[in-house]
């Protein structure tokens, strides 16, 4: 059988000696080989058995990007059971809610903090026999009757012999579960997705196959392992391509790691990329004389090269030579200060970024293609690709999946990667799953030449006073052109007209007064408004006191917004945009 469990063996077995990750250790990079890896996955696995996980048994993960995470995550396939990804930000409650609903058996935690959310419920898990904690100096002095350390938890594995493993993975069958990814919950608890081993083996192989990912490629890992997107580049990806996993510290040090890694892909979501374009306009904008010119020469020509790229169309000879040169003098220099002189892939997704941040970035040879996707469909869905894109589109479908639209434009989605359904939620799955066709509940556009554009979601729509369906997240991208806007939220349902909710980049604002924020923001949305239908022109907006957090309750952990919480808590400034409105 063709799956993840059984390319990892096959990594090791071809290029034992390769490097398969690198962690950091005492503030130094640690390799470990693809034999050694290996050898740490078998151990994990084998210790699973020995705690009593069942084949299609299903076990925990809580913790940032760590070896140990990704070491039990292909344990636990490897065994013949099923993974599931928590986020770090998750409440004790959220916390408690995954491992029960899961039915794991064992969880793995990074720290005494987030070992404390499961004692907090403790008496709510009674499925849960075991908590492992990784080998970190978070998770020193972790104790209890129920709780091993990651040594103690490896030695178990001397008692089950290797054959018993081996008879586990022979066992696995392509359509059996391979791991459950649990949804952001934007509207109520989250849902598990099933994927099977057949869905991730065929997802991976198309990514590496639009990609061209070559088995010395290195990325590094960062987002988190609880996402479908990051499982991808950090787990299924690697074990497909032989490729090299950096495990970043921290988000903190995320720049300094870049530059340490220096990784051959990169994907961000659009705020990372969002924080790299406001970083590189200012430090431009600290340029004077000759150096502002030849830097203003070299982003106008990176433009037109990438614009022909963008087409699949040759560069003009002249404008190759203006290339070589404008790389050569400032171009070079600006990548290998951010960590990317060797990406050639860098992605986005996740959520809409503004073109014009993608335009900026192109200006200096960074080019970005936009992915679309959704966790019940292992990732990827759509997506620009080298010589066929188009900025402010998400691409043509990706090659053997199909996409077509309803009638009321919803984007359905067909193929090899489409999920098994949602565990324990048949109606859910029902409504998800329709004749083998998966509705994403995204609306979506194509234009002539058969790119795709997302113009919003069907829960997200608005219905204004006057009976207008208006999709908001196209004109919050809008809005979010302005480098002072970090977020904003479009209002609007059953009102006579549309306002929004901003908040405030607190580096970009930070030498700026109240008054000259407005004023620029006010430019922002009118220049959006100029793009815009009459009914979906915004009339007013307020600034908000406080940023949108997770822990507060406005965002969820892969920092999509909480529509109905963020009109909860900002009622007040609500109505007062709408004092006139009879």
């Amino acid at each position: 059988m063709d799956t993840i469990p059984r390319r990892v063996l096959r990594q090791a077995a071809e290029q034992p000696s390769t490097i398969a990750y690198q962690a950091k250790v005492e503030g130094r990079w640690q390799p470990t080989t693809w034999r050694t890896y290996v050898e740490q996955i078998r151990t994990a696995a084998r210790a699973l058995i020995a705690l009593g996980v069942p084949a299609g048994g299903r076990i925990s993960i809580l913790g940032f990007n760590r070896p140990e995470w990704v070491i039990l995550d292909h344990a636990a396939m490897m065994a013949g059971g099923a993974p599931a990804g928590i986020y770090t930000t998750c409440s004790p409650e959220e916390v408690a809610y995954i491992i029960h609903h899961s039915e794991s058996s064992v969880v793995l935690v990074e720290s005494s903090a987030q070992l404390a959310k499961i004692k907090a419920q403790r008496a709510n898990l009674p499925l849960l026999r075991w908590i492992v904690m990784m080998n970190s100096p978070e998770a020193a002095g972790a104790t209890g009757s129920d709780v091993l350390t990651w040594g103690d938890f490896l030695a178990k594995a001397e008692d089950v012999p290797e054959a018993e493993l081996d008879h586990r993975l022979d066992k696995i069958e392509q359509d059996a579960l391979a791991t459950l990814i649990y949804t952001s919950g934007t509207t109520g608890p989250p849902k598990a997705v099933m994927l099977s081993h057949a869905n991730l083996a065929w997802t991976a192989n198309l990514l590496c196959d639009i990609a061209g990912w070559p088995s010395g490629g290195v990325s590094l890992s960062y987002l988190p392992l609880s996402h479908i997107a990051e499982q991808m580049a950090t787990l299924h990806v690697p074990a497909t391509a032989g490729s090299t996993v950096y495990f970043a510290e921290s988000i903190e040090k995320l720049a300094d790691n870049l530059k340490e890694a220096r990784p051959t892909a990169f994907f961000g979501v659009p705020r990372i990329w969002e924080k790299f374009h406001a970083g590189l306009a200012a430090k431009l904008g600290e340029a004077t004389g000759v150096k502002k010119q030849l830097a203003s020469w070299a982003r106008s020509v990176c433009a037109r090269v990438n614009a022909h790229r963008d087409r699949g169309e040759p560069i003009p000879k002249v404008l190759e030579l203006q290339y070589r040169l404008a790389v050569k003098l400032v171009i070079s220099k600006v990548k290998l200060a951010l960590g990317l002189d060797r990406a050639t892939q860098l992605y986005s997704g996740a959520a809409p970024i503004a073109p014009d941040v993608l335009e900026f970035l192109a200006s200096l040879d960074i080019q970005i293609m936009e992915i679309y996707g959704q966790s019940e469909d292992c990732g990827p869905t759509s997506c620009n690709l080298p010589g066929k894109t188009k900025i402010g589109t998400v691409g043509p479908a990706l090659p053997g999946i199909e996409v077509t639209l309803a009638s009321d434009g919803e984007i359905l989605v067909r193929g090899p990667h489409v999920f098994l359904g949602y565990l324990k939620e048949p109606e859910a799955t029902a409504e998800a799953l329709v004749d083998g066709w998966l509705h994403t509940g995204d609306l979506g556009a194509f234009d002539h030449e058969g790119f795709l554009s997302i113009t919003g979601r069907k829960k997200e729509i608005i219905i204004t006073a006057g009976g207008k369906n208006i999709a908001p997240k196209n004109i919050e991208a809008l809005i979010k052109g302005s480098p002072l806007v970090s977020e904003a939220v479009v209002i609007g349902d059953r009102r006579k007209y549309l306002t929004a909710l901003v908040t405030l980049d607190e580096a970009a604002t930070k030498s700026i007064s109240p008054d000259e924020i407005r004023t620029q923001i006010q430019r922002t949305i009118d220049a959006a408004n100029e793009t815009l239908a009459r009914v979906e022109q915004i009339k007013k907006f307020a600034i908000l006191p406080e940023q949108f957090g997770i822990a507060s309750g406005e965002l969820t952990p892969t920092l999509k917004i909480k529509r109905k919480i963020v009109a909860e808590k900002f009622a007040r400034q609500i109505e007062e945009m709408y004092v006139d409105e009879a």
